[in-house]
């Protein structure tokens, strides 16, 4: 979410000539990616756990015809499970109010919010949060809609709204089906901006929380602590953040520093001398960080190198199999190439290949990675100003698919055993109908960091690759399908641009642009006499390319 100001340059300006380097005659076709793959190899089970969750902005979004209809989108074809989302408690769901002293409870938003996600087939992965109006303990606010973020003047009256919210779940949805869900205690507390309190104060509201639920059934599932992105520093070690401990903008390479998660080994030693369950670990592992120098006192971004996420993902599953829960989840539930909702990048081609990278590098190292988020239906900063405004949404406001999107869409499609994975490039089979599905992407060497800045700079980084791949033992004269998310393909921007960039398109524009946004380029291959695909490409920087049986 939106943690420092960070506001990119408008990709309304970005995109100019395209300069490609030309494509080798055949003749000089040496391919520096040459695969080769027998589909009788033994497959490698795996899980696919970016289809596990997706974010959104908060829960009475939910509540427009526009953000369901892009949920039910994402999950026909990202497949998303769950759905995450602040704002639960928020005065604007009409949750708790007290008078006289009494509590009252009104569960209909929620109600009628979860049920439509539910019709979807997408569960919530309920964030416990923010804090109502007339339980809050200061008057501490976040964002535009002012959603209360301090620690509850009475945790009894916390423990009970957690509580009978709970017991409410299982009565409307069947105590089976809530045991599927993830109960998260609150959002990324070690932020002032989100946790108007001391880190003990947090840990204290986890006890009561997740005490509160797993008296109502020990099989329900709690977790935190739900930090913000990692560091190289000590800025976090106390009860609350010291910005004059911060080291990033005080050195040249910031990728030479030692970085680790927030709180997570408080939190599990915490809940181990405390005697308390934790079934998952949730953070937030933007590969970023945004710092204050603490000699000027001026902030800034810096950008981390682009395995900076598997890196992350290393430390955390070394830290829980280390601690008193070597069996807890992992669910990173946000992450993004950045954790600005004016970063430019989110709406262009690079976005995609990164999260395509990122992805495959993570295979085996957690439990989901919560693409931060599904749509621009989102108002942290309040409304995007224009169509393209780097939000963090896969899907725009009118419903215009981003390449972020094509990116999920074609991880989704992977079979669950791997023949074959190497940079740059995957071959998974379907184990049921032993149907073969490839993804291919390059993310230039020459781009060492994760993609932000200058979009048309980024965009036009790195020299091609040339790909050689060849599966043998497939039927003979069964076709192939490969897709193609290029510059030209899949990507709606430059057909805007053709349109004189409307602000805001025509109903008709819109339809055009949307078609556009789905109109990838796609190519039958055809296997040969001898049972081989073979498929030589050159592969420009960002492209990502999808095989698959027909």
């Amino acid at each position: 979410m939106e943690r420092r100001l960070f506001i990119k340059n408008s990709l309304l300006t970005a995109t100019g000539t395209l300069l490609v380097p030309p494509i080798l005659k055949a003749g000089n076709f040496v391919p520096n990616l040459s695969v080769q793959v027998d589909i009788k190899t033994k497959g490698k089970k795996y899980t696919k756990f970016w289809s596990k969750c997706v974010g959104a902005g908060r829960a009475n979004e939910g509540l427009r015809a526009g953000w369901l209809e892009q949920l039910a989108l994402a999950k026909k074809h990202c497949g998303f499970d769950f759905c995450r989302f602040h704002g639960l408690f928020h005065e604007d769901m009409c949750v708790y109010k007290e008078v006289n002293g009494k509590a009252f409870y009104n569960w209909q938003y929620i109600d009628d919010l979860f049920d439509r996600m539910l019709e979807i087939g997408v569960k919530p992965f309920v964030e416990l949060g923010f804090m109502p109006k007339d339980m809050a303990s200061t008057e501490a606010k976040q964002f535009w809609w002012k959603g209360y973020v301090s620690p509850p003047k009475d945790q009894a009256k916390w423990a009970a709204l957690v509580s009978e919210f709970t017991k409410h779940c299982i009565s409307r949805y069947g105590l089976s089906e809530v045991k599927t869900w993830y109960f998260e205690v609150w959002n990324e507390p070690d932020l002032k901006g989100f946790w108007d309190g001391t880190k003990s104060q947090y840990f204290e509201l986890y006890k009561t929380s997740v005490n509160a639920i797993k008296a109502i059934d020990n099989d329900l599932k709690v977790g935190g602590p739900s930090t913000s992105n990692f560091v190289p520093d000590e800025r976090f070690d106390g009860e609350v953040e010291d910005k004059t401990k911060h080291k990033t903008l005080t050195v040249n390479d910031i990728n030479t520093l030692e970085w680790r998660g927030v709180w997570i080994k408080d939190f599990l030693n915490y809940c181990q001398k405390e005697n308390l369950p934790i079934d998952f670990i949730s953070t937030h592992p933007y590969p970023t960080d945004w710092a204050l120098d603490p000699m000027t006192g001026k902030g800034g971004g810096r950008v981390r190198q682009v395995n900076a996420t598997k890196e992350d993902l290393e430390w955390l599953q070394r830290t829980i199999k280390a601690s008193a829960y070597p069996n807890a989840e992992l669910h990173c539930t946000e992450w993004s190439s950045s954790p600005s909702s004016r970063d430019t990048t989110h709406d262009s081609l690079q976005a995609g290949a990164y999260i395509v990278k990122a992805n495959l590098d993570g295979i085996g190292l957690t439990d989901s990675l919560s693409y931060w988020t599904f749509t621009d239906i989102f108002e942290e900063k309040g409304a995007g100003e224009t169509i393209w405004h780097g939000g963090f949404g896969m899907i725009n406001y009118q419903g215009i698919v981003k390449p972020t999107f094509h990116a999920y869409r074609m991880l989704n499609q992977l079979g669950d055993e791997i023949l074959h994975k190497e940079e740059g490039l995957i071959v998974t089979r379907h184990s049921k109908s032993g149907k073969i599905t490839s993804l291919i992407y390059h993310y230039p060497a020459e781009r060492k960091d994760v993609v932000d800045g200058d979009v048309e700079k980024v965009l036009n980084t790195g020299t091609p690759r040339y790909l050689s791949l060849t599966i043998n033992g497939l039927k003979p004269s069964s076709v192939f399908i490969l897709e193609t998310l290029d510059r030209n393909h899949g990507f709606a921007f430059k057909k805007w641009e053709e349109m004189g960039k409307p602000e805001p398109p025509t109903r008709e524009q819109t339809t055009i642009l949307k078609n556009a946004a789905f109109a990838t380029k796609k190519e039958k291959i055809k296997v040969n006499t001898k049972s081989l695909l073979i498929l030589k490409r050159t592969l420009q920087p960002w492209d990502c390319l999808l095989l698959h049986e027909a």
